[in-house]
């Protein structure tokens, strides 16, 4: 290894990918076989995979390990239970040790022929380097779900984040010794990252449909991800909350000011009824259920953060010295 020589880890993380780890790694194989000054490895992180993921790496990491110097050697974390979409990817991105981590989904929708730009822009001097989605395969609808979130996270952020960016990307050794000292249970990297203030590089690509398998993602993980972005880099629903209740309260007391002069001056002609004290009724209800559940997200963040519980517990690490 020249003094010139960078190490680079090309993280994974997988739950249920059995038709595509041996694919990704036939990919990055043929991508990082054409950088030079820099030597790669492939970690794959395994929350518990049931549909035989794990047999797949396991063979992956005895294949390589028989390959003549120079191919790109596997390693394994195996996890003793599935810690979820956020907790493990960070905890991998934690737990390799090269000069850069560019982190990737294995299911192939992160194109992998994109890590050479990501290296270029790397030696350029950017400490992170984002993939951001200009487009998408998948339904309009979804894109553009996802698109218009992305902008109003980054409207109510107290910092600038980078619209339609995964968190896939290439982050240097700095920035994820930077993340470590935060020291973070349940992380949204991509605005960490933006927190810190690093140079980011932007690498736009066209992320492609899944070929092979079913995502993982439900409403739940994806609301997850939406409300962890939200509470971990803003006040403002809380500051709504507050100006939202003075507005109603105030309105309200003008309503009914107004219905009691105009009731005081036509008593006898005007009835008044039920309907606008049952509509008043169900509408405050309703902005203050709202509300309440905003508070109740910040109240689940702070008592996860609290709790530092470990990001993962590892069952077995394969193909590590």
């Amino acid at each position: 290894m020249t003094p010139t020589t960078r190490t680079l880890t090309l993280l994974a993380p997988c739950f249920n990918e059995r038709e595509n780890v041996a694919l990704l790694h036939q990919r990055l194989a043929g991508v990082v076989a054409g950088l030079s000054a820099v030597v790669c490895e492939l970690v794959f992180i395994d929350n518990a995979s049931t549909d035989g993921t794990q047999a797949e790496l396991r063979t992956l990491v005895a294949q390589t390990e028989r390959q003549a110097e120079g191919g790109l050697r596997v390693k394994v974390i195996l996890n003793q239970r599935n810690f979820g979409h956020v907790r493990s990817p960070y905890h991998g991105l934690l737990a390799v040790s090269g000069d850069a981590v560019i982190v990737m989904a294995s299911d192939l929708q992160d194109p992998p022929e994109l890590i050479p730009a990501f290296v270029e822009k790397w030696r350029e001097g950017s400490a992170v380097v984002m993939g951001q989605k200009i487009q998408s395969e998948e339904s309009w609808l979804f894109f553009t779900l996802r698109r218009t979130y992305y902008r109003l996270v980054k409207r109510l952020a107290d910092v600038e984040l980078i619209e339609n960016a995964t968190g896939f990307g290439l982050y240097d050794r700095k920035v994820i010794e930077a993340l470590r000292a935060m020291d973070d249970p349940y992380p949204y990297v991509r605005g960490l990252v933006c927190e810190l203030g690093f140079p980011v590089a932007r690498v736009p690509y066209e992320q492609p449909l899944r070929k092979r398998g079913i995502t993982k993602n439900n409403f739940y993980t994806l609301y997850d991800v939406a409300m962890l972005g939200i509470t971990s880099h803003s006040k403002v629903p809380l500051r709504l909350a507050t100006m939202v209740g003075f507005g109603a309260s105030a309105l309200s007391f003008v309503v009914g000011f107004a219905y009691l002069v105009y009731k005081l001056i036509f008593w006898e002609r005007f009835a008044l009824g039920i309907a606008p004290v049952v509509i008043g009724l169900f509408f405050f209800a309703s902005v203050q259920l709202f509300f309440i559940g905003i508070l109740g997200e910040y109240l689940g963040s702070i008592h996860t953060k609290v709790t530092k519980r470990p990001l993962v517990i590892e069952k077995e690490r394969i193909g590590w010295e």
